[in-house]
């Protein structure tokens, strides 16, 4: 059983000792350079929440008078390309880029390279072009660990594996990140017993597209339907969506990832089963590091590699109703304020989160 940790000091301290540092000669060599922060889409709330503000933090601490050019690429892969093109017109001299389509992604990366500028990947993977490094979460191991935490669950609750199985709902297909978590659930399930009743890649992570799909398929298998693994918090919202519309009470248990606030307070209500909890804060930090080490000419220490490609991979925490207090609240990742409002207060005061 693989352990989860996301405590931010302990991951605060990974950072670090993995690149090892951010030097004084670095943070004096990169003095007013441009750096470019592209994000996919506004699928998930994390990129604005999180991801963003945390880059812009870390850049700020490292090199105060860096400039950071943000974009969001709204799943538009024509969009993103020009967003890429004018980060290199407007000067950047590194650009962090999470794709909205990883194979469209490698010309960029060629692109950015021929003239010089650098290119970190984030988040996302992209296969077919050599970034100069990858920053991520595991992404493999979030989709394991979904999965067998409702594997684990079914059996606690003695859940037949006869007669019934799990709906898969996976992330875009043009998503290399999304083709890691699919394969993290396939092996997650493979010794669980429950057998996969439908699987569904989902166009740009839209929830709307996976609740339609969930929708058929709840008309299809009905109460064969014992769970319910999707990849991301606005899948998993879709597909608890669709069981609502079609009047299922209680709603099978349904996966998630990402911890956004709508997915907290759907466990908090009792409607979604576990999320991942991944402060972007984390990753964005590290992204952050590694561009200015990038700036500097520094050569950058990874211990690993992923598709040729020197990477970082952070193993974030399963959260459950059991655990939310304590990965969420006590680590001051979202407050009981932000979550326990209207129709969560009840919810909020059975898990103890409020008196």
């Amino acid at each position: 059983m693989m352990k989860f940790s996301t405590q931010a000091a302990g991951a605060a301290v990974f950072v670090l000792s993995l690149l090892g540092g951010t030097s004084a000669f670095a943070q004096t060599a990169v003095s007013d350079a441009t750096v470019a922060f592209l994000m996919p889409d506004q699928g998930s709330t994390r990129y604005e929440e999180h991801d963003h503000p945390g880059f812009v933090a870390e850049m700020k601490k490292l090199c105060a008078s860096c400039k950071v050019l943000y974009q969001n690429a709204d799943a538009d892969i024509a969009k993103q390309q020009q967003q890429f093109n004018s980060a290199i017109t407007q000067g950047a001299k590194v650009i962090v880029l999470d794709p909205v389509d990883s194979a469209a992604a490698a010309s960029l990366v060629q692109l950015a390279q021929s003239q010089g500028v650098k290119v970190i990947a984030y988040d996302r993977p992209i296969p077919k072009g050599k970034a100069d490094f990858y920053v991520s979460f595991d992404n493999k191991a979030i989709g394991k660990a979904i999965a067998e935490s409702l594997v684990q669950h079914l059996k606690a609750q003695k859940v037949p594996t006869e007669g019934g199985g799990i709906l898969q709902i996976n992330g875009s297909p043009t998503d290399a990140a999304a083709g890691l978590i699919k394969d993290g659930i396939h092996e997650g399930l493979a010794s669980g017993g429950y057998k996969t009743l439908a699987e569904f890649d989902t166009p740009n992570w839209q929830p709307a597209n996976a609740q339609q799909w969930a929708g058929g398929q709840i008309t299809r298998f009905g109460k064969q339907i014992v769970g319910v693994v999707a990849a991301n918090d606005g899948t998993g919202g879709g597909a608890i969506a669709a069981f609502k519309a079609a009047g299922v009470d209680p709603v099978p248990p349904v996966t998630g990832n990402d911890a956004t606030i709508a997915a907290l307070q759907l466990i908090i209500a009792g409607d979604q089963y576990n999320t991942i909890s991944k402060p972007s804060e984390i990753v964005a930090a590290a992204a952050a590091n590694v561009a200015v080490k990038l700036l500097a000419g520094e050569t950058i220490k990874a211990e690993m590699t992923l598709y040729d490609t020197p990477a970082q991979l952070f193993v974030p925490a399963v959260v459950t109703a059991e655990n939310l207090k304590a990965e969420i609240i006590d680590k001051k990742i979202n407050t009981a304020e932000e979550l326990c409002t209207g129709r969560y207060a009840d919810g909020c005061k059975k898990l103890g989160i409020t008196k």
